[in-house]
């Protein structure tokens, strides 16, 4: 059986009385270069333990237990549960998990399913969970690399600069934890059905440290999330709005300790610099 064959798939989601779920994001992959330069990008080979989310049918499952010692792929849908059972009968190193991924403690999996492995991640994402999970994977600590399928326009949002419309709160979260990378584009007619908006691969390196020094990591995401929920106002209005117990004085005594112009807006700031505001500003609280 080809699991990106059309006639295949309509034939196989037929024997099990299968309907799409719109709500769960299911799109299936059609287009069999896809899931094989997946599994490549993901680097995995016999000495590695994969993670996978949302195999579908398991076309992408399938290339990952061609290539690594083990696959673990975790499945939402328990009406998927008979037909994973019938297209990955074949293999013996993959485990498949019904459940939603978000309730599991991963370090816990990693250290009982890959034990001696190099734990990495690969999958192709529900589009309505991708934040969550990216978040999830990133702070985990226990995973190499994580290679994932999301929509084009959010992985545009992992890989901005300072200063671009696509640089965000997420965009500074993931950089840093990780390294991330744009690998190749995915179009709506390589899946069933096909979605409306382009696909991206993206490979996202974790770091092993962060990229700079910061005093308090919580006072960082919540100075980054207060400059971008209202990134057209200047930075010192949307610190006092956002940061609790920051009025304007301490946010423009921060912005000043930090060098920064008094009219400036958060999006320009750099991942380092909103290190030193956040510690600017932890001096000034404390």
């Amino acid at each position: 059986m080809n699991l990106t064959n059309l006639a295949d798939i309509r034939a196989l989601l037929a024997r099990h009385d299968f309907r799409f779920s719109k709500s769960l994001g299911q799109n299936f992959l059609t287009a069999a270069w896809v899931p094989a330069n997946i599994a490549d990008a993901s680097g995995a080979d016999e000495h590695t333990g994969v993670l996978e989310v949302g195999p579908g049918i398991g076309c992408l499952t399938e290339q990952l237990a061609q290539r690594a010692g083990k696959v673990v792929s975790v499945e939402l849908d328990e009406r998927l549960r008979p037909v994973l059972a019938e297209t990955l009968a074949g293999y013996e190193n993959v485990e498949l998990v019904f459940g939603d991924v978000l309730a599991l403690d991963l370090p816990q999996l990693v250290a009982e399913r890959f034990p001696g492995l190099r734990p990495v991640v690969c999958a192709n994402l529900p589009y309505n969970v991708t934040s969550p999970l990216l978040t999830a994977f990133l702070t985990a600590g226990c995973f190499d690399t994580v290679t994932v399928m999301i929509q084009r326009e959010v992985a545009r949002r992992l890989c901005a600069r300072p200063g671009t419309a696509d640089y965000g709160a997420l965009t500074v979260f993931v950089q840093w934890h990780a390294e991330p990378e744009l690998l190749f584009d995915v179009p709506p007619h390589c899946f069933v059905p096909a979605p409306k908006v382009t696909s991206t691969v993206v490979r996202l390196r974790v770091r092993a440290a962060p990229p700079v020094a910061v005093q308090d990591e919580k006072l960082l995401f919540t100075v980054v999330r207060a400059a971008f929920n209202q990134r057209r106002k200047t930075l010192i209005n949307a610190l006092s709005a956002g940061v609790p117990g920051c009025d304007k004085a301490r946010a423009a005594a921060a912005v000043a300790a930090c060098g920064l112009d008094a009219r400036v807006r958060g999006e320009t700031l750099s991942l380092a610099q909103f290190a030193a505001l956040s510690d600017a500003l932890g001096s000034e609280n404390g």
